[in-house]
């Protein structure tokens, strides 16, 4: 069956939100959901000459599992995996440092309660 909903998903709304989030908080993103045959990248922003790969996560509650423990290492590997074929598709950021964050949202996504995990996972 399709979605024939003409409102955006969930996940894309929880995207959006911690995009702004993130460019309040003086992130300049400069890519969204970067997609290979790896996987997909919600995020990538600069902090200074930071570059982050960042997994945006939204759990409307937490009754089962809490939205940072939606991360498991398969998923690491993959977005790891994904960044490094960017940094090949994007000469301009191989010089730059690299991190990895999390987005953790819960609640009602017109007013969630967001978490930014720097540094949430090595490569």
């Amino acid at each position: 069956m399709i979605n024939k909903s003409k409102s955006p998903s969930l996940g894309k709304v929880a995207e959006e939100t911690a995009a702004n989030y993130l460019s309040g908080q003086g992130l300049v993103l400069v890519d969204r959901n970067f997609y290979c045959r790896f996987g997909e990248i919600d995020l990538i922003g600069l902090e200074q000459k930071i570059l982050v790969f960042i997994e945006v996560r939204y759990r409307k509650n937490e009754h089962h599992l809490a939205a940072i423990e939606t991360i498991d290492q398969h998923k690491c590997c993959k977005i790891v995996t994904t960044s490094e074929y960017y940094l090949r598709e994007h000469k301009c950021y191989r010089s730059y440092q690299c991190r990895y964050d999390v987005i953790a949202m819960t609640g009602e996504l017109n007013k969630p309660i967001i978490e930014w995990i720097k540094n949430a996972f090595q490569a």
